[in-house]
């Protein structure tokens, strides 16, 4: 078995601690980068409201109109109901 002189170790154990903070600073970069980038596009597509209206005509014959079909926010036109 060979011996590895200890310079050489120490050497090589400095190179790693360098690399270990490159590959850490990188890391730490990336993942501030992503989280930019995310809130970037999320900001981005809360800049417009979706809005869905509908169209619809009720007859009724002795005032009572009642609409079964879904959770809408009606505005009526009329007796101001």
């Amino acid at each position: 078995m060979e011996q590895i002189p200890a310079i050489t170790h120490e050497a090589d154990m400095a190179r790693m601690e360098r690399a270990n903070k490159r590959q850490f600073i990188i890391t730490i970069i990336l993942i501030a980068a992503l989280l930019i980038s995310n809130t970037a596009w999320i900001i981005y597509e809360n800049q417009w409201v979706d809005e869905i209206s509908y169209e619809a005509e009720q007859e009724t014959e002795q005032g009572s109109n009642y609409f079964v079909g879904g959770d809408f926010n009606a505005k009526t036109e009329g007796d101001g109901y």
